[in-house]
């Protein structure tokens, strides 16, 4: 009898610190490992210990909550069975050499606050359900290779405050539904094949601080809506098609410390306008066709 309940003691034992999160989130981690060569990160995962000992994994109430393996030389395809990990709020996969597309079963990771998979190699589209995401706060998926158009869906994500999509090949318009992410912070599409006119309703991220929309195709005038954004401080939109006057709105912006127009077409006193901004440290108007650059810095 003392002999069972010993083996019994040591069952629980084993149990509680084998199988502290479900089998089928386990499975997930364990997909991810296999597809992106585990044994070859950097900071690898021994699958014979408890998950809680798995480095980046942080469990909370028996459920993978985040998982955190940022440089850490993950290669390979994300698995489907990522999607399975429902109770992540933080999903961080920066910098590594991770391939293939954003697999669609993302859209099931409805908890997400933060996802994070910058600085690597992905391609495809965006899917159209990261709309139901609605819980994103921040959404980085700069410097990969996504392509075509960023999907209407985004404008779901009304709790976003950090949109960062630059150095990828997205292409056609910016969506008009981007100016229902009214909690925006942040706001960085640059250095993309974008085209077509600045939306309007970008003069709704009233919260916006950064909006960085240079080095694309975009054509037309700067809106002057752009006017109403009154806590920007950095405006850079340099390297684009845009013509026509700078207009006078812009002087609203007097928390403005960057402003960035060179290679465009515009028209205007720019020297006037550098002078008008009170916090003005990087100031940067040269057009085409000019052959000098002229920048104002520490204009105070």
């Amino acid at each position: 009898m003392k002999n069972l309940r010993i083996t019994l003691l040591l069952c629980l034992v084993t149990t509680l610190a084998f199988c502290n999160v479900s089998t089928k989130e386990k499975d997930a981690l364990i997909a991810l490992f296999n597809a992106t060569q585990g044994n070859q990160w950097t900071n690898t995962w021994n699958l014979e210990a408890p998950v809680s000992t798995w480095y980046g994994v942080t469990i909370d109430d028996d459920h993978v909550v985040a998982l955190d393996l940022s440089f850490n030389n993950l290669n390979g395809e994300l698995p489907h069975q990522l999607g399975d990990l429902v109770n992540l709020e933080s999903l961080i996969l920066f910098r590594n050499k991770i391939s293939g597309n954003l697999p669609k079963t993302i859209s099931a990771l409805t908890q997400l606050k933060n996802l994070n998979v910058a600085f690597n190699n992905i391609d495809g589209t965006m899917p159209a359900s990261i709309g139901q995401l609605a819980r994103l706060e921040k959404l980085q998926l700069y410097m990969n290779r996504f392509e075509g158009e960023i999907p209407q869906s985004i404008g779901l994500l009304k709790k976003l405050q950090v949109l960062e999509l630059y150095n990828n090949n997205f292409s056609g318009n910016i969506p008009s539904e981007i100016g229902a992410l009214v909690n925006l912070k942040e706001l960085e599409l640059n250095s993309n094949l974008f085209t077509g006119k600045i939306p309007r309703s970008i003069k709704n991220l009233v919260q916006l601080k950064k909006l960085n929309l240079y080095d694309n195709k975009l054509f037309g005038n700067i809106p002057a809506e752009f006017g109403k954004l009154v806590l920007l401080e950095e405006l850079m939109l340099s390297d684009n098609l845009l013509f026509g006057n700078i207009p006078s709105e812009l002087e609203n912006l007097s928390k403005l410390q960057v402003l960035m127009l060179n290679n465009n077409d515009l028209k205007g006193d720019f020297a006037a306008l550098g002078e008008a901004f009170p916090n003005m440290t990087h100031f940067e108007f040269k057009n085409l066709n000019e052959e000098k650059n002229t920048a104002v810095a520490d204009t105070n």
